[in-house]
């Protein structure tokens, strides 16, 4: 990140400020940008929540909060001291709209103190179906009204789904103008997520390989090996395909398939990418069985513990229908990708946590070397590994070392850890320094979300309109049930994995 010392005076209002994702993202992501010097000379944080909080009983939460979650460790005193001076606390009951008159009077005073230019980011790090009621209340009590200052932050879920997505847009679009809005999906604000647009478009190798003549197909797998947790309740009304696909995999796709935009503006970018999800083919709900997979996992062991099934995770209905795995098969049908399957993967409770991007290019047109030498044979890959490590790698064929010619596959990498000594930023830091730029490359566009949507809403309908007599039909730490092997395997291809470096 390029330091910004610029910026204009910022309040930061965290609705939710008393709960997790403040606790262990935002909080920690602002010190963090905070202590690397590129928050505003002036700002303020203001927490909000329905916890009555003295300023400094807040404050104190804050820096336990950043002890144990942010990614420099423990604060450094003399930067805490003058850091916790800007933390606010404002108990806001968001059922209780009177409540905002106190943040309207603690926002405003700051502002009078700060200047005109003073810009307020609303943050609503809570629950999806307090959304319309915190921006109805923002309008009523006239926190909007100033449009380039102004700005609202917007966690996942962005809908429940297509009409739902729609509603919200049409509310938000009433009180706030689309510049106004950020949709963050903190996917994309990951290193490697952002450098796939660096490898792409800044170097003239792989452009003219980047299409259906040369690569063959193209996986996104994002596996957990963690169950639900904590998180059933909510999960119950998610699943995999909401909670993941839906965004995360589709926004990664959209970066691998979109065309080269013409600048690196805000919307150029967010053009292309809707470009992708308007030309990907709808999935009829006879193909449903062919093109999507869904699955369930079942009790088993992980690193020598037993762990729960799904459906005996707390806040879980005995009999859910509510899938924790989903495979689907995508395709583009435009001129660069006409006939190029894109096989997205997720779940929970499999065999490693991992985010991987696999493009796999044809094989050569014609094999001069004998079998034996090519025992191991495997066609080019191309690999974008975004967790647990950050790598870019393309594996290729080589000669090993001796007398006789024998191809082995070798790895050409760029590691984030071995290239770069600088740490890393979290994603949170790098989508929340954008907001307060006023940068929205990284956020999604209104008609890029209801597009999503669009795409999965098949799907959605006939998975929850048909129960799966099946579930639950898959093992903890395994790769998932039996029928994902299948899809992918009908086209003659297997689901790709990147061995884990072992520790030590």
């Amino acid at each position: 990140m390029k330091k910004k010392n610029n910026l204009h005076p910022t309040i930061f209002v965290i609705f939710g400020g008393t709960g997790d994702l403040n606790k262990r993202k935002l909080a920690p992501a602002l010190y963090n940008l905070y202590t690397e010097g590129y928050m505003p000379e002036k700002f303020s944080i203001i927490g909000t929540g329905r916890t009555t909080f003295t300023n400094e009983k807040y404050r104190d939460v804050i820096l336990e909060n950043i002890n144990e979650f942010s990614r420099n460790g423990k604060v450094k005193k003399e930067k805490w001291d003058t850091f916790e001076s800007n933390i606010l606390y404002c108990a806001t009951d968001i059922t209780t709209p009177k409540t905002f008159e106190s943040l309207k009077a603690t926002v405003e005073g700051l502002q009078k103190e700060y200047g005109k230019e003073t810009q307020v980011i609303y943050y609503l790090a809570v629950a999806p179906n307090f959304f319309p009621l915190i921006a109805e209340c923002l309008c009523k009590y006239k926190l909007t009204e100033d449009e380039d200052n102004c700005r609202i932050v917007i966690e996942k879920p962005f809908g429940h789904d297509l009409e739902s997505s729609k509603e919200l847009n049409l509310l938000l679009s009433k009180i706030f103008t689309e510049k106004q809005i950020y949709r963050i999906d903190h996917y994309l604000g990951k290193e490697t997520v952002q450098n796939m647009m660096a490898f792409r478009f800044a170097n003239s190798l792989f452009e003219p390989l980047w299409n259906r003549t040369y690569i063959e197909h193209i996986q996104i797998s994002v596996t957990e090996q963690l169950g639900v947790g904590d998180r059933g309740g909510y999960y119950e009304g998610a699943g995999a395909l909401r909670d993941m696909i839906q965004n995360h995999l589709l926004q990664l796709l959209c970066l691998v398939g979109m065309e080269a935009p013409i600048s690196f503006d805000a919307d150029e970018i967010r053009n292309r990418k809707v470009e992708v999800l308007q030309a990907m083919r709808p999935i009829k709900p006879e193909d449903i069985s062919t093109h999507a997979v869904r699955g369930q996992y079942t009790k088993g062991w992980v690193e020598g513990k037993e762990v729960p099934g799904y459906r005996s995770e707390k806040g879980v209905d005995k009999d859910s229908n509510t899938e924790t795995f989903a495979a689907i098969k995508f395709f583009i049908d435009n001129w660069r990708w006409q006939g190029i399957p894109f096989y997205l993967r997720t779940g929970k409770r499999l065999n490693q946590t991992s985010s991987i991007i696999t493009i796999q290019f044809k094989d050569v047109p014609h094999h001069i070397f004998s079998a034996r030498s090519t025992e191991t044979w495997q066609q080019n890959r191309l690999i974008i590994s975004i967790q647990p490590e950050m790598s870019i790698r393309l594996q290729v064929q080589a000669k090993r070392p001796g007398l006789k010619m024998v191809l082995n596959p070798v790895d050409m990498v760029f590691d984030y850890k071995g290239t770069y000594n600088t740490d890393t930023p979290e994603a949170y830091e790098t989508l929340l320094l954008d907001a307060m730029n006023g940068d929205q490359t990284l956020f999604m566009r209104g008609d890029q979300v209801d597009a999503a949507w669009e795409l999965v809403m098949p799907i959605l309908n006939a998975w929850e309109n048909k129960k799966s007599l099946s579930f639950p039909n898959y093992s903890a730490d395994s790769w998932g049930p039996e029928d994902a092997e299948a899809l992918i395997a009908r086209d003659g291809f297997h689901w790709f994995t990147l061995p884990l470096k072992e520790e030590g």
